[in-house]
């Protein structure tokens, strides 16, 4: 295969590829980010301690970060039919795609905002600040470099996995890379399409990076 015959299956692949893992880091994020402040708040000594929440949630997102995402994807072929009206394509990709990432990113969720230092949360306590108060104005802006590498990290982690749903029908590179470099025994189409994943993981990382270094920054000048 020619570099102009490829050109535009690269195209199609990286644009279907980047809508996948751009719709599904935005539900990864709506659910997953509550859902983490929600594991912090309902834990032992948390402002909403509640046991039984705090297990309950917390075995749901176990059991979601423990199965294999392949796995994952054709177990919600049912409802990714319900949801979507077929289970085939980018628009499909999105729902496995974001049940898979939700319980990853809730766990690295929780992980940031418990690094937030807990004298911040007991002076707004102090001066009667609620809940959610503590939440929006100390928690989560405290969190925001870790928050911003969860992230990123999802995102990489959403990649790998999409290039995992071209194989049954997800489109994007990993499906041009099956279907054009595998099944055809064109191995430099295989090496291409591997190039150009590494090239958007590598500029992804590049700019979650520099966004955390400035969030730090900010955050040091500001103390």
């Amino acid at each position: 295969m020619t570099w102009t015959d490829m050109q535009p299956l690269l195209t199609q692949g990286t644009i279907d590829t980047l809508y996948m893992v751009l719709w599904a880091t935005v539900v990864t994020v709506l659910v997953g980010l509550p859902l983490g402040v929600l594991l912090v708040l309902t834990d032992k000594g948390g402002l909403l301690q509640n046991t039984a929440v705090n297990k309950i949630v917390g075995v749901i997102v176990n059991i979601g970060r423990s199965l294999p995402f392949i796995i994952l994807l054709i177990a919600l072929i049912p409802f990714t039919t319900w949801i979507v009206g077929t289970f085939i394509g980018p628009s499909a990709m999105i729902v496995p795609l974001s049940v898979g990432a939700i319980p990853f990113f809730a766990r690295l969720v929780e992980t940031a905002v418990r690094e937030v230092d807990h004298g911040l949360v007991e002076a707004v306590q102090s001066m009667g600040g609620s809940i959610p108060t503590i939440v929006r104005k100390v928690l989560l802006p405290q969190a925001l470099p870790s928050l911003v590498s969860a992230v990123t990290t999802t995102v990489i982690v959403l990649i790998g996995y999409s290039a995992m749903a071209g194989a049954v029908g997800g489109e994007g590179l990993g499906s041009k890379a099956v279907t054009y470099g595998f099944q055809r025994f064109d191995n430099r189409f295989m090496l291409v399409t591997v190039a150009l994943l590494i090239v958007i993981v590598t500029v992804i990382q590049l700019i979650g990076d520099g966004a955390v270094r400035l969030l730090a920054r900010r955050g040091r000048s500001t103390s």
